[in-house]
């Protein structure tokens, strides 16, 4: 059965997006930590994100250049949403049964992990929910102080294993955590 991968960039204080928008980019990303993305992106068989993370990334990566950008457009996608009407990024569709549900059936099908990319809600339900069997953490060097946490709304502590940290010359940490 295959996994479900979260990735996600969040500040030091935990935030993945920053009051008013602001984002956890704008760090150069070392060569050795982005040799190790694409390789983990390209293995995947299915990305997997909210409405709003589909909406923004779509377009972006149609455009880009950047070695991120075939890994992004050929491989499936699917877009959790109970309003979006189309699915117009080619190799996307649209879920919008039951999250465990729809979960349940991606997992059962043959191919590399699952791969979530947010935004935050659909990043916290795919958590609260514990659907999530591998945390793959980049942590920039900022601090926001607010915004929009990875974890929020838990019932009950997430208790992790760390399975691997690298540390990057950028000041960017990389930790992978599996629930326990």
């Amino acid at each position: 059965m295959r996994k479900v991968v979260l990735i996600m960039t969040m500040s030091v204080d935990g935030y993945v997006v920053g009051p008013v928008g602001m984002s956890t980019g704008g760090f150069p990303e070392p060569a050795e930590l982005k040799r190790w993305k694409l390789d983990r992106i390209s293995r995947a068989g299915t990305h997997i994100m909210g409405r709003v993370s589909y909406e923004e990334m779509g377009p972006y990566w149609q455009k880009s250049e950047d070695a991120y950008a075939a890994p992004m457009n050929d491989i499936p996608k699917v877009v959790f949403s109970k309003t979006l009407k189309e699915a117009t990024w080619p190799e996307s569709s649209i879920a919008k049964g039951d999250l465990h549900e729809e979960i349940a059936k991606l997992k059962k099908q043959p191919g590399g992990e699952i791969i979530a990319w947010g935004g935050a809600e659909f990043a916290q339900a795919l958590s609260k929910a514990g659907l999530i069997d591998e945390y793959v953490i980049l942590t920039r060097p900022i601090a926001y102080g607010g915004g929009k946490p990875l974890f929020s709304g838990l019932t009950d502590a997430l208790k992790l294993d760390v399975l691997v940290t690298a540390a990057y010359d950028n000041g960017t940490m990389l930790r992978i955590y599996a629930p326990r």
